[in-house]
């Protein structure tokens, strides 16, 4: 019961930190757009907006980022199970 009751709270962090979004814009190299186009197609759990928030998120936490909204989406994205490319 109690898994239960702290993955309604983990599902309503998620939520309200989703809540609140900045639009990106970027270039990506040729090759890196083609690989992220190839993994999201071949991983139907993922998009691209899944994929860069994971990205960024872990290359936060691994150059010293503290911060435990930063920690949770890096955590959380660790734990998913997908299918290997």
């Amino acid at each position: 019961m109690d898994q239960i009751s702290q993955s309604n709270s983990t599902e309503k962090k998620i939520a309200e930190c989703s809540s609140n979004k900045v639009s990106l814009e970027t270039e990506l190299s040729e090759t890196l757009y083609n690989t992220m186009k190839d993994f999201v197609l071949s991983n139907p759990t993922w998009d691209q907006y899944k994929l860069i928030n994971s990205a960024l998120a872990t290359f936060l936490v691994q150059n010293g980022c503290t911060d435990n909204s930063v920690s949770e989406i890096y955590l959380n994205q660790l734990f998913t199970p997908s299918k290997s490319f």
